[in-house]
């Protein structure tokens, strides 16, 4: 799914289901309420349900979201929103987390990290283009439910109509790795409203933001491929950025 979703062909947003939290009834402590209202209330209404699982027993609820105020954000600004929310059923009150993260396999990722079942946590094929192929489609699964082994460095989100595109750099957490440093790259094509996700690998930090810089400005090469094709895996959920980002970056 790409980011620039909120605006399919026949404007199939008008139709996308609404967040329901399932809060009624149910309260928080002063910061809770507080940070809950800033990172979710105020945005409620720009917040898409891409997937969503709730457990029987009503405590766990996950959704895969996808916040269509971000592209008036910083440029470049994540545009999906994973969030667990947990409920105390004798007390009546509620738990939230959320991150921000630039790609849907990586929200699902972060939730089934946190209990979601891989199998419960589908995206809706109806909100969104579909997969071009079945390099994307695996490269998602991998995405998805492979093992803590990398953590999410830097990403930029490009929803110009003329070319959008989504880098996200990636560095190992096993140092002694090969291919260190990977970034995943997705394209959406609007004509045939299908995306493509890629993957490379990188010796250093600093070729992974080049190629990234330059996939942005339209002057990147092919990604280098992954020596070897070791196992992908979902971001780590308190995720260490690779180095600071190059001087005069300004995306």
């Amino acid at each position: 799914m790409s980011a620039t979703e909120s605006n399919p062909p026949d404007d199939r947003s008008r139709h996308a289901p609404e967040l329901d939290a399932r809060l009624d009834g149910f309260g928080a402590d002063e910061k809770t309420t507080q940070d809950y209202y800033g990172q979710i209330v105020l945005i409620e209404d720009h917040l898409i349900p891409l997937g969503e699982h709730h457990t029987a027993d009503g405590v766990h609820s996950f959704y895969v979201l996808h916040d269509s105020s971000a592209t008036w954000d910083v440029p470049g600004h994540p545009q999906y929103v994973a969030l667990h929310l947990q409920r105390d059923l004798e007390s009546k009150t509620f738990r939230f987390e959320r991150a921000l993260l630039p790609l849907p396999a990586m929200a699902q990722s972060w939730l089934i990290h946190r209990g979601c079942p891989p199998q419960s946590i589908g995206l809706n094929p109806e909100l969104g283009p579909k997969p071009a192929d079945e390099a994307t489609r695996a490269l998602e699964r991998r995405l998805m439910t492979d093992g803590d082994h990398f953590a999410l460095g830097y990403s930029y989100t490009c929803d110009d109509p003329g070319d959008p595109v989504i880098v996200v750099a990636l560095r190992a957490l096993d140092e002694q790795a090969p291919s260190e440093y990977r970034v995943v790259a997705e394209e959406l094509d609007s004509n045939a409203w299908t995306y493509s996700l890629r993957e490379g690998g990188f010796d250093t930090v600093e070729e992974a933001l080049q190629w990234c810089d330059d996939r942005l400005s339209g002057t990147a090469g092919p990604l280098p491929p992954v020596r070897p094709a070791t196992s992908f895996a979902r971001t780590a959920p308190a995720p260490k950025a690779p180095a600071p980002h190059p001087p005069g970056r300004s995306r």
